[in-house]
């Protein structure tokens, strides 16, 4: 289950991902921007983590997840950091200046959710590589600028039932107003692989739901939720809600990822105590990378419950993964 606040990988080459021997310049291939990326990346021999290393080394960070989707046409560069991670890959696949940014539509119409930048957030496609989907329904809902409501406290309470199935979620928020008139803010939740249909919001408490929009063949659920008052700049105040999970196999993870700073956040895992896994460990990682920069195991206490603090919570990912045996 994987919640963002408003998703075994090979480790990463510790190699220069530059200092490798590529072909001569290629003639522009013709086709689709998703079919010239992936035949020149063929022909490159460089792999997707290569090429993030590579970017990254030039100030422009975009996930091997993200260049993946791009690959396969799922999604294609639209904000002006993934439009100059195009001109870069021109070079590093040495392509002809303009092979793949040519191949790139007019850039979509962008809703005001995205006009206010919060320092130190990240954009869209960092938090969820099915960025184009999950854009869409923003703008649908004319979602508020990510800016306006400053979360001072998040804190998650997981329940794995009997069966090894995580059932339900309860999330509590402190919230404070960095504008005047802010009155609703939008939650997304996506469940896990191999489950069937969308997570569900079951109860809310100070505050109520508005409009909800579900992709289920991604398992994606967006929902209004509208506050109890307009909030003037500088109040606070607090919601909760639960989350019903859909039904599907044992789940091993929770995690949340962040798109803004929190001041404290707290993960609770709970366990039916009939069914205590045999190691529970800690994770961490930073935005847009796709191997954790933190474990830590943890210990489950005679509760049947795991949990995790952090402070100054910084964007990325924080969860808790467990084996069952």
């Amino acid at each position: 289950m994987t919640t963002v606040d408003t998703v075994p990988v090979a480790p990463a080459d510790a190699a220069d991902p530059t200092d490798v021997a590529v072909p001569p310049e290629q003639a522009p291939a013709t086709g689709t921007f998703a079919e010239t990326l992936h035949s020149a990346i063929e022909a490159s021999g460089l792999s997707l983590d290569r090429l993030r290393s590579a970017l990254a080394q030039r100030g422009v960070r975009v996930s091997v997840t993200t260049l993946s989707y791009w690959r396969r046409g799922r999604s294609q560069p639209e904000r002006a950091s993934s439009v100059l991670a195009v001109e870069l890959l021109e070079q590093l696949l040495t392509l002809p200046r303009g092979t793949l940014s040519s191949l790139l539509g007019p850039p979509r119409p962008r809703g005001r959710w995205v006009s206010t930048v919060v320092p130190g957030s990240l954009p869209m496609e960092e938090i969820w590589p099915e960025e184009q989907q999950i854009a869409q329904v923003f703008e649908e809902l004319d979602a508020p600028p990510i800016g306006e409501l400053e979360r001072l406290s998040v804190h998650d309470a997981y329940y794995v039932d009997a069966q090894r199935f995580g059932r339900l979620l309860r999330m509590r928020q402190v919230v404070r107003a960095t504008a005047g008139g802010v009155s609703r803010c939008l939650v997304v939740h996506k469940a896990d692989e191999g489950t069937t249909g969308c997570p569900e919001i079951s109860s809310v408490r100070h505050a109520r739901l508005g409009r909800v929009r579900r992709r289920p063949e991604i398992g994606l659920l967006v929902a209004e939720l509208l506050l109890d008052r307009p909030l003037g700049l500088g109040d606070c105040t607090v919601f909760e809600y639960e989350v019903e999970l859909p039904p599907g196999t044992p789940t091993t993870v929770y995690g949340r990822r962040f798109a803004v700073p929190v001041r404290e956040y707290v993960l609770q895992v709970h366990f039916d105590p009939s069914a205590v896994p045999a190691h529970c460990e800690r994770y961490e990682r930073d935005p847009g990378a796709e191997t954790d920069r933190v474990r830590q195991r943890l210990w489950i206490g005679a509760s049947a419950s795991a949990h995790v603090l952090a402070t100054e919570q910084a964007p990325g990912q924080t969860g808790i993964r467990w084996e069952w045996e």
